[in-house]
């Protein structure tokens, strides 16, 4: 039998939205009979204290941006003075197994525009497989043409890139110091535009930013490069414009070679020792100057693997440098406001464990606060979300609409996936915040360069990929945990949180799967045997 159309009509209502909204957010039938009990609040009492923190941050992305528009006018722009008489330049290449760009790097540096006999370049290798030969070779080539060159291998690798730079400055003879790592390639008129900077007699470093040669390479550098481009545009832009403190960030700058001493020179104690550097140049009264629209193309990881090791690496050594800076930056005649900003930036990463447990805590609070009253969430809960969360995204979109005001609005495209990516990342760099707090020192390990930059070049990645660990597969169950959260507010008709819910779903498995998956697309890609062009043929875990 037909149904008659009354019913039909009745059936169609039930699925409407408006039934919808009012029997969820309009029925009163149970109101007021939801009571508080102790293990409620023993759950919602930790859920609003992270949420009231990262809050807290977010709304210093906000204000960055704030910072960034209102002190235009002190952005950096041509240098105010000119050296009568060029100085002397030392510029330092720190590489460790770098075969695949050394003879990029080389030559670009020689290629600069200054004159060779105030120029010095230190090829500081730490290298200990082949790139050591290669290396070699390439100085002696070079040298063999004129160009003011050297080559200085160390054995022993102590303290790492901050040991070899350190141990580079004991021979140099520049009064300026400029550094690229290896996977940079500086323009010819690069220390042209930087070195009348100094001219004025304060400044201690200059930073000029950072662009990308593979940005286009895949749909993760793209990502990548977003990420760069929020630090450089507004956490760069807007802290030296305000004149607060800011970091060197370890190449495509240049320090005035008597500042690093000064300031107790190069440590090894943090896995940052760039930043830490940089907070002590600026205690002892040195000024620093960023110089937004003078560019250093760099390659960015691509691989996921390569990414979370350098994530892991900064998110540690700010840590670390916080523990060790931050009481002499809070007993310091530093502005009251400098010492804040000093605090947000290197305390930032604190923000990842704090991840961990909003994302062990959102479902069972978010249950809870729904049966309290969707009103509450709308008057707490939402606009907390909205400061810790959506700040994330004005951060970028407005880095990009800074630096490409004509295609800028794609960049909405990428905002789900770079949220996404940003979570997936928490269980990575948690455990390199805790090991900070803990005081468990570790080695540095470089991000590998394999020297692609187009969409469908192969890489040469095996040769520095290393076994898996046990992270992958922790990003991935933590995945699954919030896609059954998916399923359990689909089941209970609690659409409007599957949005927020799947970022956490595609951020773990994202990270998760390309970790443990990336070097068998490159296989298959390219047919290649990896078991002969490496003893450990997979990707490295973090």
């Amino acid at each position: 039998m037909f149904a008659s159309a009354p019913v039909l009509l009745a059936q169609a209502n039930q699925h409407s939205l408006s039934h919808y909204l009012r029997s969820h957010y309009g029925d009163r039938t149970f109101e007021h009979l939801y009571r508080w009990n102790l293990f409620d609040t023993a759950l919602l009492i930790p859920y609003f204290v992270v949420m009231i923190i990262l809050a807290f941050y977010g709304m210093h992305r906000y204000q960055l941006v704030y910072l960034y528009y209102k002190h235009r006018k002190n952005a950096a722009k041509a240098p105010p003075k000119h050296f009568e008489q060029l100085p002397r330049v030392t510029v330092q290449l720190p590489i460790f197994n770098e075969q695949f760009v050394i003879d990029r790097l080389i030559e670009s540096c020689c290629n600069l525009d200054y004159p060779r006999e105030l120029l010095e370049i230190q090829l500081l290798d730490d290298s200990t497989d082949e790139t050591k030969d290669v290396a070699r070779k390439i100085v002696e080539q070079y040298q063999a043409v004129g160009h003011p060159i050297v080559y200085i291998h160390r054995t022993d690798r102590h303290g790492f890139k901050a040991g070899a730079l350190d141990n580079g400055l004991k021979t140099a003879k520049g009064e300026f110091v400029a550094i690229f790592d290896a996977d940079f390639v500086p323009p010819r008129d690069w220390l042209m535009q930087v070195i009348h900077h100094f001219a004025e007699p304060d400044v201690g470093m200059v930073q000029t930013r950072w662009t990308h040669l593979n940005r286009d390479y895949s749909f993760l550098t793209q990502i990548e490069a977003l990420l760069l481009d929020g630090h450089f545009v507004l956490e760069h832009g807007g802290r030296s414009r305000c004149g607060v403190f800011f970091n060197f960030n370890g190449t495509a700058g240049m320090w005035r070679a008597c500042v690093i001493p000064e300031a107790g020179g190069w440590q090894h104690d943090t896995l940052t020792e760039d930043t830490d550097l940089s907070y002590r140049a600026q205690l002892k009264g040195w000024r620093f100057k960023y110089l937004q629209d003078i560019e250093c193309p760099a390659e960015v990881p691509i691989e996921m693997t390569a990414f979370k090791t350098q994530q892991a690496r900064w998110a540690k050594g700010l840590i670390q440098t916080s523990k060790k800076i931050l009481p002499r930056v809070f007993k310091s005649d530093a502005p009251f406001h400098t010492k804040i900003e000093a605090w947000y930036h290197l305390t930032a990463n604190i923000s990842y464990p704090l991840m961990i447990v909003l994302s062990t805590l959102l479902m069972p609070a978010m249950v809870i606060r729904f049966y309290q009253g969707w009103f509450q969430m709308l008057l707490i809960d939402f606009p907390l979300f909205m400061a810790s969360t959506f700040s994330i995204s004005s951060f970028y979109l407005v880095s990009q609409k800074e630096l490409f005001p004509k295609k800028w609005l794609k960049t909405f495209l990428y905002l789900p996936f770079l949220m996404s990516l940003g979570i997936g990342l928490t269980v990575t760099n948690t455990k390199a915040v805790l090991e900070a707090l803990l005081g468990i020192q570790s080695a540095f390990k470089r991000t590998p360069k394999y020297r692609v930059l187009k969409r469908g070049e192969k890489s040469k990645a095996a040769k520095y990929r290393k076994r898996l660990g046990i992270v992958p597969w922790i990003e991935l169950l933590i995945g699954c945990y919030f896609a059954l959260t998916i399923w359990y507010a689909i089941s209970n008709e609690n659409y409007f949180t599957v949005p927020f819910l799947l970022l956490f779903v595609v951020g773990y498995w994202y990270t998760g799967l390309l970790s443990l998956l990336q070097g068998r697309f490159e296989r298959w890609r390219s047919g290649a045997n990896f078991e002969e062009s490496s003893p450990k043929p997979y990707p490295v875990g973090v």
